[in-house]
């Protein structure tokens, strides 16, 4: 399987940098480029790559409106590029449905990980500096109101998994956890995201912690 890519940012050599690091990849191909959200939005509806990488801050249409399209309309992945000064957009983008953020100064290997990772579905917040980052963006980012998800709709054991989810933990460190297998924790994190209509882990995790399951800094 060849994985399909779309690369959108404003700067011509850092969009450039990043398609020449993933066509230098067996199993990965750059299938448009684009300038600013809008484009990026045309191209996805043209070329419906498997991944958008998309430029938090572009002239006109931004990276988070883009990803909110996208992610409304297609079944494309969004991982976003971004830097640490920037932790409210992060919060905006994961809030529109993004898979995943990335620094912009990352590694091939690491840029080229995160493009698998999100194809597969897995969360691209389980580095410790990534919980950090998320516990910040709810600490400053949460406000009074109904939750945005009905926990009711949970089975003990999806809450636990939820839980679990938002702490950031691996499917294999949630089954050593509940001692169950790992074939039960996909079913269980399938249960959550379906039950709460969730696109996916990420998503999963900013659920936890505005409904409560997780208190920022816990």
């Amino acid at each position: 399987m060849t994985i399909s890519v779309l690369v959108a940012d404003d700067q011509e050599l850092v969009r450039s940098g990043f398609a020449l690091i993933v066509d230098s990849q067996p199993d990965m191909r750059v299938v448009a480029e684009a300038g600013d959200g809008r484009q990026a939005v045309e191209a996805v509806r043209r070329h419906a790559p498997d991944v958008a990488l998309l430029d938090i801050r572009m002239p006109g249409m931004d990276g988070i409106e883009a990803a909110r399209a996208v992610c409304a309309e297609t079944a494309t992945k969004v991982i976003m590029l971004t830097t640490f000064d920037q932790d409210d957009y992060v919060y905006d983008a994961l809030q529109a449905g993004a898979s995943g953020f990335l620094l912009k100064d990352v590694r091939a290997d690491d840029l080229v990980h995160a493009i698998r990772v999100a194809v597969g579905g897995e969360a691209l917040l389980a580095p410790a500096v990534a919980r950090r980052l998320i516990d910040d963006i709810v600490r400053k980012r949460a406000r009074p109101g109904p939750p945005p998800a009905d926990l009711s709709r949970l089975t003990g054991r999806e809450r636990e998994t939820l839980t679990l989810l938002g702490r950031g933990l691996s499917n294999p460190e949630i089954a050593a956890e509940l001692v169950v297998s790992e074939h039960t924790v996909k079913t269980h994190v399938s249960n959550v995201l379906t039950k709460l209509g969730l696109r996916d882990r990420i998503q999963a995790v900013i659920a936890a912690y505005e409904t409560g399951l997780i208190q920022p800094g816990a």
